[in-house]
């Protein structure tokens, strides 16, 4: 019952918020066809004692009411499918909102990196596209519990023991639920191997990885990794599916010599003269839907308990997105004293060693820093904690000597222009492209092309056919795009903000070859100066050309997740040290 509770709370909830009207109209319909049926089974009993009976008007008359609820059965049914097929494709719609609500409900990112959230949001997306059937199964459930309720009245007229003929479908259906059960847990099982399979299937799709994959040979090994994984997957879901069947097998057939019974029954009654031909004609028309209802509840409880688990993951991943503290304070209009690091660690979940430590650091207001260090030493993590989209493990960041857990997360967001390394290939027009980095700008074209001239990107948004031609052939024939000019359209998008208080960008040229990259960043950074000069915005960037780095202000070098040090490039370069070494080591290369 729990589980019927569960699902039914769950669907009718999302199918009452999609369409009302048409969900009560599609209830309506439907269990009026179901008590059709049983009543055309008591009229069926009534012209079978007439006929025998020679009264040949009375059997026509019955005969025409059978035909007729037979009719009305099948209309009514049709018209409540019209009703609640509309209603289920739209409570689906509403559980798409809700899942993308959830993986994107908290202001961090820390959620996205967990395996089992991953895992339960990987099986709540697969459920999203059963939400259309689980209406579907629960209407036809509550019309079966109707029509029974029905159905054993009208054998209790016959014979009183008959009215315990439905209670026969008690352990096939729970035998029917330890089944579901059984398949359940194995696809929770197997629900990492689903991701990873379908990871080596997108691969194998990717125009971007294709290359790599053709080139090296690797198509036939990343293939067998893939029926391998699918392979163990399968298996575990046969195995349980197999179980499961047998489970069914024989619940009903339990139920098949509770049936075999109730017809005996009637029998012996009708050779002892207390039953009529018509009684027992009724009783094994009853006894028929009986056994047609069982078989269809049972199918259906799969339905209901594959219900009753959505509701339970979207349970689970709200419970592990909790609602965001009640923010304090509001972003700061302009920067004054800048942002400070206080004893900040952060580790990634599941991790067992932190990524950043007990990083202490002052970045002043109006300044050029650039992150330097090796692979691996947290430059990337550092720039997504002062972006806001993590929040430290310990310690803590302020802005202006604000926590900046105390702002509301949007509100900061919205102060700050981002490239990532691993930036968003957005298969838009170019005016959607660069402009959904500040929305409210999306038709200013005049502040589209100064962005678009400041990334040094007019010569992709010319050979895309200007603002409005499209981009990527992932739903279109666009135009492709090099990676460095897919970059520079992100670049373009980022300074789409006004008046950031902070502009990131991770790696921001690393397509770009060191000439265009240097005569970026020498217009970057006069540009990022003037806004420094204005508003006290902070220019962050991460580079592994030094010949671009020597240009910031303030350089701040990083080693195993450690501040190791900071000062100017000539300061840094006065003494020995890691980045004295690193320097001198690029610059080798160049002789």
């Amino acid at each position: 019952m729990r589980t019927l509770r569960t699902a039914a709370g769950f669907v009718f909830g999302l199918a009452w918020r999609a369409a009302p009207g048409k969900l009560l109209a599609g209830v309506g319909l439907l269990l009026a066809g179901y008590l059709a049926t049983p009543f055309a089974g008591y009229l069926l009993r009534d012209f079978t004692d007439a006929a025998l009976a020679g009264a040949a008007a009375t059997a026509t008359a019955f005969a025409f009411g059978v035909a007729g609820l037979l009719v009305c059965e099948l209309m009514l049914g049709h018209f409540a499918h019209l009703h609640y097929f509309e209603v289920g494709e739209q409570a689906g719609t509403v559980l798409d909102r809700r899942l993308l609500d959830l993986a994107n409900g908290r202001p961090t990112l820390a959620h996205l990196d967990d395996p089992r959230f991953a895992d339960t949001l990987a099986l709540a997306a697969q459920d999203v596209a059963q939400t259309r059937p689980a209406l579907e199964g629960l209407l036809h459930l509550g019309g079966l519990v109707l029509r029974a309720a029905v159905t054993v009245v009208l054998l209790a007229t016959v014979d009183p023991w008959l009215a315990l003929l439905p209670l026969a479908a008690v352990p096939p259906v729970l035998v029917t639920r330890h089944a579901a059960r059984l398949v359940e847990r194995a696809r929770e099982r197997t629900a990492a191997s689903g991701r990873f399979t379908g990871h080596l299937l997108s691969l194998a799709a990717d125009a971007g990885a294709v290359k790599e994959i053709r080139l090296f040979g690797a198509h036939g090994f990343l293939m067998a990794r893939q029926a391998e994984q699918w392979s163990q997957a399968t298996g575990t879901l046969w195995s349980a599916q197999w179980r499961a069947a047998l489970l069914r097998g024989c619940g009903q057939l339990l139920f098949a010599f509770a049936y075999g019974g109730a017809i005996l029954l009637v029998l012996r009654r009708a050779a002892a003269g207390t039953a009529t031909v018509g009684e027992v004609v009724l009783v094994v028309t009853l006894a028929v839907q009986i056994s047609v209802q069982v078989a269809s509840a049972i199918g259906l409880h799969a339905t209901v308990a594959s219900a009753a688990r959505t509701a339970e993951r979207f349970a689970e991943l709200a419970a592990a997105v909790p609602a965001p503290a009640a923010a304090t304070v509001t972003a700061p209009r302009r920067l004054v004293r800048g942002i400070r690091l206080h004893g900040v660690t952060f580790g990634y979940p599941g991790s067992d060693r932190p990524t950043l430590r007990d990083v202490d650091l002052t970045i002043p207001a109006g300044a050029t820093v650039a992150l330097v260090g090796e692979n691996g030493a947290g430059k990337s993590t550092l720039v997504k904690l002062l972006c806001g989209l993590y929040a430290p493990t310990a310690g803590r960041i302020t802005v202006d000597g604000v926590d900046l857990a105390r702002m509301p997360a949007d509100a900061w967001h919205r102060r700050i222009a981002m490239l990532f390394q691993d930036f968003a290939r957005l298969h838009f027009t170019v005016r959607d492209n660069v402009g959904v980095g500040e929305l409210a700008l999306r038709d200013d074209d005049a502040v589209l092309h100064a962005a678009v001239h400041q990334a040094r990107a007019t010569r992709a948004v010319e050979q895309a056919g200007g603002l409005d031609g499209l981009l990527g052939r992932g739903y279109a024939d666009g135009t492709e795009l090099s990676g460095g000019q897919w970059q520079s359209l992100g670049l373009a998008r980022s300074l789409m903000r006004p008046r950031p208080l902070l502009l990131a960008l991770d790696e921001p040229a690393a397509a770009l070859d060191a000439h265009a990259e240097n005569a970026l960043f020498t217009r970057f950074a006069a540009a990022a100066r003037r806004a420094g000069r204005g508003n006290g915005a902070i220019t962050l960037f991460v580079s592994h050309r030094f010949s671009t780095v020597r240009a910031a202000d303030l350089i701040v070098v990083l080693r195993d997740g450690t501040v190791a040090e900071v000062g100017t490039h000539d300061e840094l370069m006065a003494r020995p040290g890691l980045y004295h070494d690193l320097f001198h080591l690029q610059a080798k290369a160049y002789t």
